[in-house]
């Protein structure tokens, strides 16, 4: 018996359809138009073909960007791993006040940006902030947190008379701010996820385990780091995008022009921001940017998910 095919489903997912489409696909599609031509913020004025593209390559400031974007990655997307993972496993075991635990922890993630990055920039300040406070407890002389542009591996090596060349210096420690608010407000979240994960795996598991004398860091490592394999891809993932699109901490913690001291904390989606709506106005090599940023996240993305399926299959 032939059923008759209905399209009345399909309804209930036009809305957000309809939204992706518009916000999502148009943006991207236009953006890629636009990066062969010469546009401004009053509009076309002529076709340029790849003359952006080669431009970008040529531009330092551009490569500039996209090493201090990695230099986030690198250090962001494993720190937050770890963390999460310990505090989940930590919520895990715990069976009084969990509820206000896992809020606490969820806190940072649904708060304003704006507002956590004006009170870290309050606490990361020269002049009475908490931080150099508590550096203060170790005997440690108070730093210029936001406006020191040498690498944090020269600044830690200086202090033992150990000279590392500019090159192996590492982020500046403004960017080393960046990445701390980063980290502390994506730990929520990916807790959270942790949790959830970690309270999927049956007990029978590790009751077997222990029926046949496997200690905790043994069943941690052969039974729970596989079976919440998937979680971990999917915070990787996660992570390595939002880090990659981080703007605001940026741009409201260090600021406008040149986004940082010597431009050691102009990130990618800045700079982006800077070539289109900055006094150059450039729409068209801002686009082929963003292009250029989008298929490298395109391309980590796919490569994340073919080293998820080597690991599960």
């Amino acid at each position: 018996m032939r059923t008759k095919k209905s399209y009345f489903p399909f309804g209930y997912i036009l809305p957000a359809f309809l939204i992706v489409f518009a916000f999502r696909l148009i943006p991207i599609v236009l953006s890629f138009i636009i990066s062969f031509f010469k546009w401004t913020i009053h509009g076309p004025e002529e076709f340029i073909g790849l003359q952006n593209y080669i431009k970008l390559f040529q531009d330092p400031g551009f490569w500039q960007s996209l090493i201090n974007t990695f230099y986030l990655v690198v250090f962001i997307v494993p720190v937050t791993l770890i963390l999460s993972l310990f505090f989940a496993n930590l919520l895990n075991r715990t069976k009084k006040l969990s509820g206000l635990f896992r809020t606490t922890y969820f806190i940072p993630t649904v708060t304003s940006l704006v507002a956590i990055s004006i009170l870290w920039k309050l606490i990361f300040s020269p002049h009475g902030g908490l931080m150099n406070h508590v550096l203060g407890f170790f005997s440690i002389h108070g730093l210029n947190w936001l406006s020191e542009p040498r690498g944090i591996f020269t600044l830690l090596f200086g202090t033992i008379g150990i000279n590392i060349p500019k090159a192996f210096g590492g982020p500046s420690l403004a960017l080393f701010a960046i990445i701390i608010v980063s980290i502390w407000r994506s730990l929520g979240y990916n807790t959270i996820i942790y949790l959830a994960g970690l309270q999927n795996i049956p007990e029978v598991y590790y009751e077997a385990a222990e029926i046949d004398g496997a200690s905790k860091w043994k069943q941690f490592f052969n039974i729970t780091i596989p079976l919440i394999s998937p979680t971990t891809f999917y915070v990787l993932l996660m992570t390595t995008i939002t880090t990659f699109q981080v703007f605001s901490q940026v741009y409201l913690m260090t600021g406008p022009p040149i986004g940082g001291p010597l431009g050691t904390t102009k990130v990618i989606v800045y700079y982006i921001f800077d070539i289109g709506f900055g006094e150059s106005q450039n729409l068209s090599y801002a686009s082929a940017i963003a292009l250029v940023l989008f298929f490298i996240i395109l391309g980590l993305t796919m490569l994340q998910k073919r080293l998820e399926k080597r690991v599960q299959y």
